[in-house]
């Protein structure tokens, strides 16, 4: 006989590599939070467990991966809706930011978008925001596998008053959680319109110095590129290009408008790519040439964006608009197919964040970061193909489990880490005080 600490028995499991493979009646063995088998039906009978977990209607597969959030921004959800970026942005984010954002403005607001990524199968997120000691105490408490982007700017900020400083205290902070399993820290200047050259020069040399990947916003609106032109005389790709940015280590968030060149430089680059199809279709920023990319060999994978510029941090959603967006945005039906879609949420954005190896697929040797979807509904029956469920008619609210580096984060629907009532008053608090202006 052979033994698991645990061993879940599902209807399908969804491994992603290989590629469109569902395994029907099989199980995972999980030890000390490692897959150490994928058991066949036939030899289910050899193993057992200290705790069997039966799915009997469910697809298991790998945790969605969100490669791009700011979790702080839930407490701004709805705070200021249909306005263009930079009219949203200047005239109503960054001001509300300005006058409430503190470390518990971040603690509280990133425990509660924790909260609803887990509720939604996500089991990674890369963040990118303010007082960063705060979001990763929140990834600790909540058990998520945190990515906490320093954010990088030229003008002050209720955090920091320069470039320097921004540097500074990611650096500080990032000290006190160094060899935290589930946090790791990022270096993400802001947007190529608020970073200048030098301190574009100085995070591609502390990334370098410190083995820190680099998070970023880059050709998102049209208005950006035109006056990247005025100011540069160069496209944002292009300048951000000559300062060395471009490497394996970047992921680029949105990059919507791209030539056919800047497409085959960021694969020659090794750039990822984090599409986020809902923010940029709420903002009206375009559509991201999304199939040209998987074409030319680009990692792409997928982010929620905040909850101020998306509304809700659900990866289910923005898997099934990532294959929508890019099947209208090539007028061809056989764009992003359901199975490319969900590589992309899950194992194209572990492998961005250098966990490929760890991550991102059902795989014997992997950490098992999983979640199960109970298909036994009238929204999901009959079903056909379980991959095409998933993307196209699941939704995150038949999400049921859901376990990172194997504990388990959501049995049955219930936060097991995480006090939903608590949050939820947390979060009155919080519009009473942003309501009040």
């Amino acid at each position: 006989m052979s033994h698991a600490d645990t061993l879940i028995d599902a209807r399908w499991i969804i491994p992603v590599e290989p590629h469109a493979t569902v395994l029907e009646r099989h199980s995972i063995a999980v030890r000390d939070g490692t897959i150490v088998a994928i058991v066949p039906p036939a030899e289910r009978a050899a193993w057992t467990a200290d705790d069997t977990v039966s799915l009997p209607n469910h697809v298991l597969m790998p945790g969605l991966v969100n490669l791009h959030g700011h979790s702080a921004m839930t407490l701004l959800r709805g705070y200021a809706d249909d306005l263009a970026l930079m009219d949203w942005l200047q005239n109503h984010i960054w001001p509300a930011e300005g006058k409430h954002v503190k470390d518990d403005f971040v603690y509280d607001g990133t425990l509660l978008a924790m909260a609803e990524m887990i509720r939604s199968g996500t089991t990674t997120i890369n963040d990118m925001y303010f007082f960063h000691g705060a979001v990763a105490r929140a990834g600790l408490a909540a058990g998520l596998r945190t990515f906490v982007g320093c954010s990088i700017l030229e003008f002050p900020t209720p955090y920091a008053g320069s470039a320097d400083e921004y540097l500074q205290k990611a650096l500080a902070e990032r000290r006190e959680f160094i060899g935290e399993e589930l946090v790791t820290f990022t270096l993400a200047p802001h947007a190529p319109y608020t970073v200048s050259d030098d301190t574009f020069r100085k995070v591609v040399t502390l990334a370098e110095q410190e083995d820190m990947l680099i998070h970023c916003h880059i050709h998102e609106t049209r208005g950006e590129i035109d006056d990247s032109l005025k100011a540069h005389q160069l496209r944002p790709l292009a300048r951000l290009d000559r300062l060395g940015l471009l490497s394996p280590r970047l992921i680029a968030a949105h990059m919507v408008h791209m030539s056919d060149d800047e497409i085959e430089l960021v694969a020659r680059r090794g750039v990822h790519i984090a599409h986020n199809p809902t923010s940029n279709m709420k903002l009206a920023s375009g559509i991201a040439p999304v199939q040209r990319l998987l074409d030319a060999g680009v990692n792409v994978g997928i982010g929620t964006d905040g909850a101020a510029s998306n509304n809700k941090l659900d990866m289910l959603s923005d898997t099934r608009q990532a294959a929508l967006l890019a099947k209208v945005g090539s007028l061809d039906p056989t764009a992003v197919p359901a199975a490319t879609a969900l590589r992309m949420a899950t194992l194209n954005g572990a492998r961005a964040l250098g966990l490929g190896a760890k991550t991102g697929s059902i795989e014997v040797g992997k950490r098992f970061d999983a979640i199960a979807l109970d298909l036994a509904q009238v929204e999901t029956a009959p079903t056909f193909d379980p991959i095409s469920h998933v993307v196209y008619a699941a939704g995150r609210e038949q999400v049921c489990d859901v376990w990172v580096d194997g504990r388990h984060l959501l049995a049955a629907r219930t936060l097991t880490t995480l006090d939903h009532t608590a949050l939820l008053a947390v979060a009155e608090s919080w519009r009473n005080k942003i309501a009040a202006r």
